[in-house]
């Protein structure tokens, strides 16, 4: 070997740098694809899919409440949930998981509340208005949850 084999090595790097830039250029926007795909690669297990199914401002049992009827799934498991008004003026949620689930927390800036699901079936009474999420824990597996982005009740 040489002295003057760290200069031909890098002379030979620059070379092949290049002819790759000449045959093969990096994209434009491959540096923005990476940046987002490695910020949204862990979104579904983190967050749950939000998707609107039904929302109605007028129920001709309840006069004047707002019902909204909410499908969350992260491709495994899907919750859906329907939010009525009570007379007190909070709400009531009424939910379904398809997969089975040892629990199921409601969470709100002021606190949360944990119930069992009995049958994929769940319910919350008098829950307040504002923002909330659920948090699904599945039975199947351990450390398994689903939890859903933020809602408005």
């Amino acid at each position: 070997m040489t002295s003057d084999t760290p200069n031909t090595d890098a002379a030979l790097f620059r070379a092949l740098r290049r002819t790759w830039e000449t045959v093969d250029p990096v994209p434009a926007d491959l540096v923005d694809r990476m940046i987002a795909s490695v910020a949204t690669a862990d979104l579904t297990r983190e967050y749950a899919l939000l998707a609107l199914v039904e929302s109605a401002s007028e129920s001709a049992v309840r006069g004047d409440a707002d019902m909204l009827t909410l499908q969350f799934s992260d491709g495994k498991t899907s919750v859906l949930v329907h939010v009525t008004p009570t007379e007190s003026g909070g709400r009531r949620l009424d939910g379904w998981v398809d997969g089975s689930a040892a629990e199921i927390e409601l969470i709100q800036d002021g606190g949360s509340q944990t119930t069992a699901p009995e049958s994929g079936r769940f319910a919350f009474d008098e829950v307040p208005v504002g923002v909330a999420r659920l948090r699904v824990v599945l039975a199947a597996e351990q450390d398994a949850e689903l939890t859903t982005p933020r809602f408005e009740l």
